[in-house]
């Protein structure tokens, strides 16, 4: 199935994270309870049947996928065993990604980004525990989840204004280019439902962007 040859590229099942991280099963989910470690972004119930000389075989599996970059962040979570000291290292690298992403000349009015940029990247570490940056970023690290979120700023505020400016279509052509490049492909079933679809593929085909 397409679906499954997506995932076993580009996730790693939770047996293949657990190898790769030398962290038990156990372990795994005491981290995700204390709210350190990312939920799986995918979850496949699978109802099996197998016929051969020996005869007919049923067997049942549940398969849960992760994002690969999530290998990295159970090695943090080893290093340091808090949520609160896990929850800095989150915050900090969010933050000095977005400023990064400043530097390099990107820009938004948008509060989540300025006065309510505490409140923002809390409401980032939720959707991050949950899976959510597992399933739509290519890391599921805060490095891609700022680039995606502060893109996505960038691409509504453009598209809103009309006829852009040279300037202004630079500007959106970037951005675009920094979602494409921070986001996941999606799954097969997912794509046309998806932000890449909507600000990527659209807004290219709509302003004629080059990638």
């Amino acid at each position: 199935m397409e679906l499954i040859k997506y995932l076993n590229e580009h996730f790693f099942t939770k047996q293949e994270l657990l190898d790769i991280s030398k962290v038990t099963e156990r372990d795994l989910v005491k981290y995700q309870e204390n709210g350190m470690m990312p939920k799986c972004s995918y979850k496949l119930s699978l109802n099996l049947k197998s016929d051969s000389f020996f005869g007919l075989h049923n067997d049942e599996q549940e398969i849960e996928y992760y994002a690969k970059g999530y290998a990295s962040w159970l090695a943090i979570i080893q290093s340091l065993n808090s949520t609160e000291a896990i929850y800095s290292v989150f915050a900090s690298r969010y933050q000095l990604a977005i400023e990064n992403l400043k530097q390099q000349g990107h820009s938004s009015s948008n509060p989540k980004i300025a006065s309510e940029f505490n409140t923002h990247i809390k409401e980032e570490w939720s959707h991050f525990l949950n899976g959510i940056y597992g399933l739509c970023t290519k890391s599921g690290l805060p490095e891609d989840i700022a680039a995606k979120e502060f893109s996505i700023l960038e691409i509504n505020e453009l598209s809103e204004i009309g006829e852009l400016s040279t300037e202004q279509t630079n500007k959106l052509t970037i951005a675009v280019n920094l979602l494409d490049s921070a986001s996941s492909l999606f799954a097969p079933h997912e794509r046309l439902k998806s932000s890449r679809h909507r600000l990527v593929n659209e807004i290219r085909r709509k302003y004629k962007l080059k990638s």
